[in-house]
């Protein structure tokens, strides 16, 4: 298989994913007791070049359990009945985990207070409500 490209500054190479099949419990019929369709791919985040401290903190927070200390990140995939689509389907994953971990930052909020025109307008509207509550209720004399 090919080197997964995430973005122009990232790419995986073949030597740091790692393939296993296993069986896969599930829907399947008798091929699930005969083939082993589930598979567990493995990112050793050690064997990608140019990858940043920013980047693997990100994705180590994004991974959570499925990354152990040595920075290998696990996946397993058996939601399809054959190898192949489960095997696209945690390179899928994969890639989106990645795509999601070198996204930059957001820009940083700065705070900008209310115009003098919306403190007033907030105002009026603050008061005239409180005159309808004031006057809800009340039985005059006239």
């Amino acid at each position: 298989m090919p080197d997964l490209r995430i973005s122009r500054s990232l790419t995986v190479p073949e030597a740091a994913l790692e393939e296993s099949f296993i069986a896969a419990s599930g829907p399947g019929g008798q091929n699930v007791n005969k083939v082993a369709t589930a598979v567990q791919l493995r990112l050793h985040t050690a064997r990608i070049p140019g990858l940043s401290e920013r980047v693997m903190a990100n994705l180590r927070a994004l991974a959570g359990r499925r990354m152990n200390e040595e920075g290998v990140l696990l996946l397993v995939s058996r939601e399809h009945r054959t190898q192949d689509r489960n095997r696209e389907a945690a390179r899928a994953r994969l890639e989106a985990l990645l795509r999601e971990a070198s996204a930059p930052p957001p820009p940083v909020r700065r705070p900008t207070r209310p115009t003098r025109g919306s403190q007033e307008r907030r105002l009026a509207e603050k008061g005239a409500r409180a005159g309808i509550k004031r006057d809800r209720g009340r039985i005059r004399d006239e």
